[in-house]
């Protein structure tokens, strides 16, 4: 795989944003992954602020490839819904001016079709939609804990464009779905790969993530799916390491096996 098309996380690789960045040019990738809740504050950046992180940006030589925006409830609880949608919609503006075509987050539990909650988290998703073709970067729900078929009659209940898909191989694995099989039924609704690795518990959702190449993943069939079926979007890692260097070790190995 062409290193252009690889992104890492920032906020392992250290909370001081241009020394991360210095790390990830070590490491070869062509763009990074900002966390928009904990690595910095998404929602809070001025336009001077955004002025001087796509400096940085550009000298560096580095993109932002997506901006992860997990929001604490799901689009179809109605606690907090109001707030929580406002935010996703500033997120996806703020994620353009950075450069960014992919805001992440998860959709929370999909519910019966035919129910009040499942004409909430269409509706809701329909305005996301409606916002980021006006903001220009995309809603990309996390695909790892739904069933991929789940995620399919989403997708056809909501307007062309309205919403992509971010593919988490090790997240799949730990919830009981096969991760080659998903990237087949996935593969025309994704805009973000996560190429992770896992091993499965005794029940699904009880595994754990660890290093790309020490689980059940199988990458290569993943991978060769995708390319198959026309995927060129970017592939991002994963750190389960804790400390900036041995989360630096971890990606460079992740990335000589994707190489």
């Amino acid at each position: 795989m062409e290193p252009s098309r690889i992104c890492v996380p920032l906020l392992p690789l250290g909370s001081d944003f241009r020394l991360a960045l210095s790390a990830v040019r070590d490491l070869g990738v062509g763009g990074i992954e900002i966390d928009g809740r904990h690595g910095i504050d998404l929602l809070a950046l001025t336009d001077t602020g955004i002025r001087q992180l796509r400096k940085w940006l550009d000298d560096a030589g580095l993109r932002v490839a997506a901006i992860a925006f997990p929001t604490r409830g799901g689009y179809a609880e109605e606690d907090r819904l109001e707030a929580r949608v406002a935010a996703t919609k500033r997120a996806l503006a703020q994620a353009w001016r950075l450069g960014a075509a992919a805001v992440l987050g998860r959709l929370g539990e999909i519910p019966a079709a035919d129910t009040p909650a499942w004409q909430l988290l269409i509706d809701v998703l329909t305005d996301i939609g409606r916002a980021s073709q006006q903001a220009g970067a995309i809603f990309c729900a996390e695909a790892s804990q739904a069933d991929p078929e789940e995620l399919l009659r989403v997708l056809a209940a909501v307007p062309a464009g309205s919403l992509q898909l971010d593919l988490v191989t090790g997240g799949l694995l730990v919830h009981g779905h096969d991760p080659a099989a998903a990237a087949a039924t996935l593969a025309a609704d994704l805009g973000f790969v996560h190429a992770t690795d896992a091993v499965p518990g005794a029940f699904a959702g009880h595994g754990r993530a660890v290093p790309l190449g020490t689980g059940q993943v199988d990458l290569p069939t993943v991978l060769a799916t995708l390319e198959e079926r026309g995927y060129r979007g970017w592939v991002g890692l994963e750190a389960t390491a804790t400390g900036r260097a041995a989360a630096a070790d971890e990606l460079a190995a992740a990335i000589a096996r994707l190489a």
